[in-house]
């Protein structure tokens, strides 16, 4: 049995957490401070220690020091999430934002925990940093037994342990965060952070104080200098996920750090070495990009040194049922229930269906069948697989803010769907409105339009 110590001055998280961890067959002691942990345990009885940031008297982070051999895993509320990240240069082995569920912090847990059963000693790993990393440990991470996986296992294999740059190609949701995750868990970097970045999901204006940080008064609103996401991964790794997004003058940013490893602050003319690995990540076409002046040539080939092309679901047809019976057992564990088996009808839905949204279609429709079973059977209509858009009719007026009229698209069918409705009204009125403004008409979040636009391939029009 694996041993926990949880350091939460908040009683009703540090119960909760113990609970959690006490039902999945853990060991767990409670302290409320790092003075309360020193005076009344011994750090190398624990496996892992999980620790709140902010407690009363030190912070959380003394026990990284404290506890020199055991891993902690620091816990932080969003606003301090940037702390956080500093805490794992300081040499935590991750962090976890507060609100969490408990599926989150129970994976967190389990990886933590095998990762360091398996550690090699420092001097095992510093002479052997130039070994294929084990596939067998790959698929742990990102499942698959079709020949076109054993490719992709291959290739992180092989290029996980170097430096390189990789630019990882796929759909929506089959897969791109986990493959980097692997690289970087399987690179000479491991002991350092892996900081994930969606740059489609910030916006324009805050996306190169976010990368490259700031100092005081850069800009309105500037109160403190503050560090970017790229030295918060210093001696890591780097990923940038849906990098096609990326403005065009933080990719002449970016572009100095992979030619000189150095940034820039906004507002500051000194410049930082830093020391990062980057993998970036996009489901788009960045050589059609470059080719329009939508993305840097010069940067396109210096993110494609190494390609790493993830296959979408529908062409791994041998990984299907296996994947589904997977992410059964795993949904089943997270959501309470038990023996839940695959009706033969379900089974034969699962694998005729095309997966459009991949891995993450397939995720969601196998939780919802278990919310819904009651007798442990998964059936095909508990599944819910969406073949075809569900059609409702647009309200006159429901997205418009004001009595003026859209302007109207020719030969535009009466009755419209919503996906439909959405897809006219963005390629309409895209050229003379910004993202925020489009969002707004549309009554959405930035976000929800940019996954939208992922989900039906609609290009965003970057302004000049």
């Amino acid at each position: 049995m694996k041993h926990i110590l949880v350091v939460e001055d908040e009683e009703i998280i540090r119960t909760a957490l113990h609970k959690l961890l006490a039902h999945n067959g853990y060991g767990v002691e409670q302290a409320e401070s790092v003075q309360d942990a020193i005076d009344n345990y011994q750090f190398e009885e624990f496996d892992l220690i999980i620790s709140d940031l902010r407690l009363p008297g030190r912070p959380g982070t003394d026990l990284i020091e404290l506890a020199i051999n055991q891993p902690v895993l620091i816990m932080t509320s969003y606003a301090s999430l940037r702390s956080a990240v500093d805490s794992m240069k300081m040499g935590a082995i991750d962090y976890i934002a507060k609100p969490f569920d408990h599926d989150e912090m129970l994976i967190a847990v389990s990886q933590i925990l095998e990762k360091h059963a398996s550690k090699p000693d420092l001097e095992d790993k510093e002479t052997n940093t130039t070994e294929l990393a084990d596939i067998s440990q790959i698929n742990d991470i990102i499942y698959g037994q079709c020949q076109a996986m054993e490719k992709v296992f291959n290739l992180i294999a092989k290029v996980a342990p170097t430096d390189t740059t990789v630019l990882i190609q796929g759909e929506s949701g089959t897969g791109k965060e986990l493959a980097a995750r692997a690289l970087h868990q399987f690179s000479k970097r491991d002991k350092k952070p892996i900081i994930c970045v969606n740059c489609a999901a910030i916006p324009e204006t805050l996306i190169e104080s976010e990368l490259f940080g700031h100092e005081k008064g850069a800009f309105t609103g500037a109160a403190s200098a503050r560090n970017g996401l790229i030295e918060a991964a210093d001696g890591g790794t780097l990923f940038l996920d849906e990098i096609g997004e990326l403005p065009l003058e933080a990719q002449a940013r970016l572009l100095r750090v992979l030619q000189e490893g150095e940034i820039r602050r906004v507002g500051s003319t000194q410049s930082l070495k830093v020391d990062v690995r980057l993998i970036a990540a996009t489901h788009r076409n960045l050589r059609a990009l470059s080719k329009t002046g939508e993305f840097r040539e010069d940067l396109y080939y210096r993110l494609n040194v190494m390609q790493l092309k993830l296959p979408p679901l529908r062409d791994r047809e041998e990984d299907i049922l296996g994947l589904a019976k997977l992410l059964l057992n795993i949904a089943s564990k997270k959501l309470g229930k038990t023996d839940l088996s695959l009706s033969p009808c379900a089974m034969k839905l699962i694998q005729e269906h095309d997966w459009p949204g991949n891995v993450r279609e397939m995720e969601n429709a196998i939780e919802r069948s278990i919310i819904l079973s009651e007798d442990g059977m998964i059936t095909a209509e508990l599944l819910d697989i969406e073949t075809d858009l569900d059609e409702y009719t647009i309200p006159k007026g429901m997205f418009s803010s004001s009595p003026a009229k859209p302007k109207p698209v020719r030969d535009k069918p009466k009755d419209l769907s919503l996906e439909d409705y959405f897809q006219h009204f963005v390629l309409e009125h895209q050229d003379q409105m910004s993202e925020t403004e489009l969002a707004q008409k549309l009554g959405i979040s930035r976000k929800s339009l940019w996954e939208r636009r992922q989900r039906l391939g609609i290009p965003r029009k970057k302004g000049d």
